[in-house]
């Protein structure tokens, strides 16, 4: 009897566990919207760093410039991507 009792607390503990609706690992399916959040972030973090090691002398000015003009033009197209999915009028 012991042992039927096991078998099945065992049973429901484990369906409990990998039942997919309760599963907190599994992943929802990533819109662009998401996406695109993401990638602004890194962006964003990205531009952060650029400054950060400019000002300690890891980058010569031009080299900052043309690299801060980059990441810049690709947080605006970023951010106007986000806007037009969002139904946000354009800024421009």
């Amino acid at each position: 009897m012991g042992l039927l009792a096991s078998a099945v607390l065992l049973l429901a503990l484990f369906a409990y566990t990998f039942w997919p609706e309760k599963n907190p690992f599994t992943q929802r399916d990533r819109t662009r919207l998401d996406f695109l959040q993401e990638r602004r972030e890194v962006v964003m973090n990205n531009l952060r760093d650029l400054t950060f090691e400019f000002r300690a002398g890891k980058y010569p000015a031009e080299d900052y410039a043309t690299q801060r003009e980059i990441l810049e033009r690709e947080a605006a197209e970023i951010l106007s991507e986000i806007d037009a999915l969002q139904g946000i009028p354009s800024r421009a």
